[in-house]
């Protein structure tokens, strides 16, 4: 049986230890609260994310194991690599924030739901303005294919999702977010929850114990070293 799930008190910001976090639905630990920018940034330093259906309370979560992919290891597969070398597409990050994170919801309602809502926009948009969310934008000349958006705090980028269009450009934000992560130093990509997608491209799960590790060493402050512009593949 369920323990009671931990109502959050709006007056402050604390959220309960992620252990005490539900096994299934896997890491479903609080509900309540509000997507203030403090509220947000203190639950990603916590490990912890929101997650819900715009008909439900917030509810947030902590999974167990937690996937991850570093930078490092992505993997390029033969065919993803020729392709790499002869695409006319191009990247670049921070060009068009809210167009990737409403693509990203697009898609998503047209295959069957969404939890990118336009509260969760409005929140991440605020976000990114004050310099903690960033985009990775594809183009296929001046139409965006492919991106991917989420939240950076080194040494960690929390990503939160992203999308395609045309074949392989949603494969061509990751590999470029990878390549600056490795080029400013990042250590982790927080996937959340596993896909195929993603283990395709070299991410794998830990214990969430060692994603929290991580953590530890969080900078809360806007990423300087992030650019804005073109983007190298």
């Amino acid at each position: 049986m369920h323990p009671l799930l931990t109502l959050l008190n709006p007056k402050t910001l604390d959220f309960p230890p992620v252990e005490q976090a539900y096994e299934e639905p896997n890491g479903l630990l609080a509900l309540g609260g509000d997507l203030s920018t403090k509220r947000l940034l203190k639950a990603y330093q916590s490990g912890i994310f929101p997650w819900y259906e715009p008909e439900q309370p917030i509810l947030w979560w902590s999974p167990d194991p937690r996937c991850v992919l570093f930078p490092n290891e992505i993997h390029i597969s033969r065919s993803l690599g020729k392709f790499l070398r002869k695409t006319p597409l191009t990247i670049s990050t921070n060009q068009a924030f809210e167009k990737v994170i409403r693509q990203c919801r697009s898609l998503r309602v047209h295959s069957g739901g969404t939890w990118i809502h336009e509260d969760m926009i409005n929140a991440y948009c605020r976000l990114h303005t004050l310099g903690y969310a960033h985009s990775i934008e594809v183009w296929n000349q001046q139409r965006l294919v492919g991106g991917l958006y989420g939240i950076a705090l080194w040494p960690c980028f929390f990503g939160e999702s992203m999308f395609s269009t045309e074949a392989n450009a949603s494969k061509v934000a990751l590999v470029g977010l990878c390549e600056h992560l490795r080029l400013a130093n990042y250590r982790i990509i927080d996937c959340q929850v596993e896909n195929d997608h993603l283990l395709s491209m070299g991410a794998r799960c830990i214990a969430r114990k060692d994603f929290l590790s991580f953590l530890d060493t969080l900078e809360i402050t806007t990423d300087a070293q992030w650019p804005r512009g073109s983007l190298h593949q």
